[in-house]
C-alpha cells in the first residue's frame, strides 16, 4: 500500500510540475502516468474520468488527482495524489518565486517558453486523438462532436453549458434505453 501511495504522489508530482500551460497541458501527462505507466486506468476509464472531472468546478489537475487517487487507493490515495499535485508546486513557487519574477521578462525565458508551446499543443492533440479513437463508437457520438464544435466556434456557447447539456443528452439517448431494457 505504501508503494502505491508513493507512486501516486510521484506520478502527480511529475505531471503537475511538467505541465506547462495549465490544465489542458496536464492531461497528456496524467494519461501517461495513470494509463501508460502504472495502468491504474484504461483508456476508456481515463476518458470517462476526464469527462466527469470537466463537468465539476475547479482545476482539472486536482480533480483528476482525487479521482485517480481514490480509484487506486481510496480516500488516502485521493489525498496523497492531491498532495503530489499541489505541494511540490507550492514549494517550488515559494522557493523560486523571486527568481521567476526577476527573469520573467528575460529573452532567454521567453524563448524557452515559446519553444514549449508547440510541444504542449501537440501533446494535447495526440491525447485528444487517442481518446477520440475510443470515444466515437457510434454515429450519434460523432453527431454530438460535430454539434459541440459548431456550438463552440459558431455560436460561442460557454463550454460548461455544452458539458451539462451533453450529460442530459447522454442520459436521454443512452441511459433511458438501458433503464427501459431492465
Amino acid at each position: 500500500m505504501l508503494r502505491k501511495l508513493w507512486n501516486l504522489f510521484i506520478a502527480f508530482t511529475r505531471a503537475s510540475n511538467l505541465g506547462f500551460g495549465g490544465g489542458p497541458a496536464l492531461i497528456p501527462l496524467v494519461k501517461a502516468e495513470a494509463v501508460d505507466r502504472y495502468q491504474w486506468l484504461d483508456y476508456q476509464e481515463f476518458t470517462d474520468s476526464l469527462a466527469i472531472c470537466n463537468a465539476l468546478p475547479g482545476p482539472i489537475a486536482t480533480k483528476m488527482a482525487a479521482y485517480i487517487g481514490y480509484k487506486t487507493a481510496g480516500w488516502l490515495g485521493a489525498f496523497v495524489a492531491i498532495l503530489g499535485t499541489v505541494v511540490p508546486t507550492v514549494i517550488i513557487v515559494v522557493l523560486l518565486g523571486s527568481l521567476i519574477m526577476k527573469y520573467s521578462n528575460s529573452p532567454e525565458l521567453k524563448a524557452m517558453l515559446q519553444a514549449v508551446r508547440p510541444v504542449v499543443v501537440v501533446l494535447v492533440a495526440v491525447t485528444a486523438y487517442d481518446m477520440g479513437k475510443k470515444s466515437f463508437p457510434t454515429s450519434s457520438s460523432w453527431g454530438i462532436a460535430v454539434v459541440t464544435v459548431a456550438l463552440l466556434y459558431l455560436v460561442n456557447i460557454h463550454p460548461a453549458f455544452i458539458i451539462l447539456g451533453s450529460m442530459f443528452l447522454g442520459w436521454f439517448l443512452y441511459g433511458r434505453k438501458k433503464a427501459d431494457a431492465k
